[in-house]
């Protein structure tokens, strides 16, 4: 097996390929994206001009900015961060897929409790969401959980254009999440809508789906900007969640994406049983370039089984209905996003207009370079 001799992804793992001395792609848009977004004090000013900015257009409003909240690290200091540090009136916003766990729903009351922070809540019908969980282990295809991505974005979307706020906060950060490639993870609106109509039972109603339509009314028309404040700040996970323990009494729920027990599902089961893709990767990977974590032990780390709770795969079984055929859907041939209608060839064909969206901060950097891009890094 060849490694990166910087992080710890191998030959397996999709779109790689390495430099003379052994250094993978992803390591050097790593690399790139630190040049482009600088941490420490020159982050530090980026943050100031960006939240000034945000202030100023957000006068006279109830709230300035929504910033979505799941009761995970990330999330949760990043509340902490732009209510306490940087003045903002945020409003908190959750998607609820009914799958979260109790530990990240009393996560997201402590926190914004404390705060003094309003949250608002879109709760999809259990059963609907459920037919799409069903619909995408029929489809056999890894982004089990892309509903939820979806579902979030959209919302963040539904509640900035109701408070006509201009700003959306989210709480990614590329040093500690690393850029998975688009193969683990590709979502958009007319990929679940496709899998939906040709596997499911129920139609879509309650579930926040986003048609491209909507999400270029939302950025061109609506000028709402995604904001990424982690980007440009030294951040380090394992000190975040000490603070957030000893501030706000936060507990801890296992490992990274595993505060939703359908995402820790997907994480810790579907990926690494069905697909061969242990989503850990990406996050130990990151560690590693970013200096948080010694290459060895991460490498160790990736050795060891992925945390999943207690009868969280027969609590799966059940509730979605599956108990008889779970073995056969988990024997299904793998199939991919390709096999189905996605928007991809149309965000390939668009790549000069996100280009444009991208460089106002109306798209993500990460959206442009993994969805707009013949390649599929």
């Amino acid at each position: 097996m060849i490694y990166c001799n910087n992080c710890i992804f191998n030959e397996t793992t999709p779109a790689i390929s390495f430099d003379e001395e052994g250094v993978c792609n992803y390591c050097h848009l790593y690399e790139e994206l630190c040049l482009k977004h600088p941490a420490g004090k020159e982050g530090e000013e980026i943050l100031n001009n960006i939240f000034s900015e945000i202030k100023r257009k957000g006068k006279g409003k109830k709230y300035d900015c929504v910033v979505g909240v799941s009761g995970g690290t990330d999330s949760s200091y990043l509340v902490y961060l732009i209510k306490e540090k940087y003045g903002l009136r945020p409003l908190a916003v959750h998607y609820d897929n009914t799958w979260n766990n109790s530990i990240s729903t009393e996560n997201i009351r402590k926190v914004l409790t404390k705060l003094d922070v309003d949250l608002a809540t879109h709760v999809v019908d259990n059963e609907e969401v459920d037919d799409i969980f069903r619909s995408f282990l029929k489809a056999s295809v890894q982004e089990l959980d892309s509903s939820t991505d979806i579902g979030l974005a959209a919302v963040l979307y539904m509640f900035a254009e109701k408070y006509k706020v201009q700003y959306v906060i989210e709480g990614h950060s590329f040093r500690t999440e690393g850029v998975a490639p688009l193969r683990f993870s590709y979502t958009d609106g007319k990929y679940i809508e496709s899998v939906q109509k040709k596997f499911g039972t129920k139609k879509i109603k309650t579930f926040p789906n986003m048609k491209l339509h909507q999400f270029l009314r939302w950025t061109l028309f609506r000028r709402i900007r995604k904001i990424r404040p982690l980007w440009y700040i030294d951040f380090n996970k394992k000190a975040a969640q000490e603070f957030l323990q000893n501030e706000f009494d936060w507990k801890y729920y296992g490992g990274h994406h595993l505060e939703n027990r359908m995402s820790a599902f997907n994480m810790s089961y579907l990926g690494p049983k069905k697909y061969g893709i242990d989503g850990r990767v990406n996050a130990f990977a990151a560690a590693v370039r970013n200096g948080d974590l010694d290459r060895d032990e991460a490498l160790k780390l990736m050795n060891q089984e992925p945390h999943l709770e207690e009868g969280l795969v027969e609590y799966l079984r059940k509730r979605l209905g599956i108990d008889n055929e779970f073995d056969d859907l988990m024997n299904l041939p793998n199939k991919t996003y390709e096999d189905y209608k996605t928007y991809k060839k149309t965000f390939e064909r668009l790549r000069p207009l996100f280009w444009v969206l991208y460089k106002f901060n109306l798209v993500p950097e990460s959206f442009y370079i993994k969805y707009t891009s013949k390649s599929e890094i």
